[in-house]
């Protein structure tokens, strides 16, 4: 069988209060991506500012911008300059009072191939997300690209196997997961460990179960709340980039900034979807109860 193989460049950043600081050393990121051979290069969600929604704080709404805006010119320059596509993850003003928080892909000629808006939107003790984001209303459909169908979805979508199988049914090649999760300071190194390894192993289930690759990008370091009600997150890293049966090719360290390119295979998923045909013995007349919210015991 025909390979298919694509190189995915992953970049892990700490990021800091200067915005512009970390928008220059994410362009230096891709810059060096590229010369070592990505084509497609993934950034974490949010990634031009700190985490906000630590807070619910109104003034936070001018981290927003239209799409297309600053941020899709300044990295569709990018792209242009290097020929490489770039999975962008930004906070859309769509207009005052409607907010997204918003995936933009950007095609290798500098346009925009197309966006996602965030799905799930979690609100905990210092991810208070539903101040900020309107859910997303453009469903769980794939970007069409020249390099390829790609499923890209935001963070707290990745918990999700609905959302995941929607993508797949629909031909994406590959899951895609911009990310901002940390540990709560509070909680145990065990429980630090089992929440970290719960994330890692239901995004490989999401591969196996639909037989393509996923790759999760998330922010590294320790980002303080400024409000001071909670000790801060320590985003944990470890982004990684799994196979088509959730082996993972690399994972990153939980506390260093990294950037890595990696070679992936679409056309693999023909043979592990060969092997493993679990789309053709779903039962799709007997699941109807999954669009409930939850079946009240008789």
């Amino acid at each position: 069988m025909n390979k298919k193989e694509i190189k995915i460049g992953i970049l892990q950043q700490h990021n800091i209060a200067d915005c512009t600081n970390n928008i220059k050393r994410l362009a230096e990121g891709i810059d060096d991506l590229a010369k070592r051979g990505a084509q497609i290069i993934v950034l974490q969600e949010l990634h031009n500012s700190l985490y906000f929604c630590q807070t619910e704080n109104v003034k936070n709404f001018d981290l927003a911008e239209p799409i297309p805006g600053p941020s899709t010119g300044l990295f569709g320059e990018l792209a242009k300059q290097f020929g490489v596509i770039i999975i962008t993850s930004l906070f859309e003003r769509r207009t005052a009072g409607i907010y997204h928080n918003t995936a933009v892909v950007i095609e290798k000629d500098g346009t925009i191939a197309g966006t996602y808006r965030k799905m799930h939107i979690p609100d905990d003790p210092a991810y208070y997300e539903k101040f900020y984001f309107t859910p997303g209303d453009l469903g769980f459909h794939p970007i069409d690209t020249s390099l390829g169908r790609l499923g890209v979805m935001v963070c707290w979508d990745q918990w999700y196997p609905e959302a995941a199988r929607l993508m797949s049914l629909e031909g994406a090649e590959i899951l895609i997961y911009p990310t901002a999760i940390g540990y709560e300071s509070t909680d145990s190194k065990e429980e630090q460990q089992r929440q970290r390894e719960a994330w890692t192993t239901i995004q490989r289930g999401h591969a196996i179960a639909n037989g393509i690759p996923v790759v999760a990008v998330n922010r590294v370091g320790f980002e303080p709340d400024p409000s001071g009600q909670t000790q801060g997150i320590q985003f944990w890293g470890s982004s990684f980039v799994a196979g088509s049966q959730g082996e993972l090719f690399y994972q990153a360290s939980d506390k260093e900034e990294e950037s890595i390119v990696l070679n992936v295979d679409f056309a693999h998923s023909e043979e592990v979807r060969r092997w493993w045909p679990f789309l053709r013995d779903r039962r799709t007349d007997q699941y109807g109860d999954l669009t409930k919210r939850f079946i009240d015991q008789k």
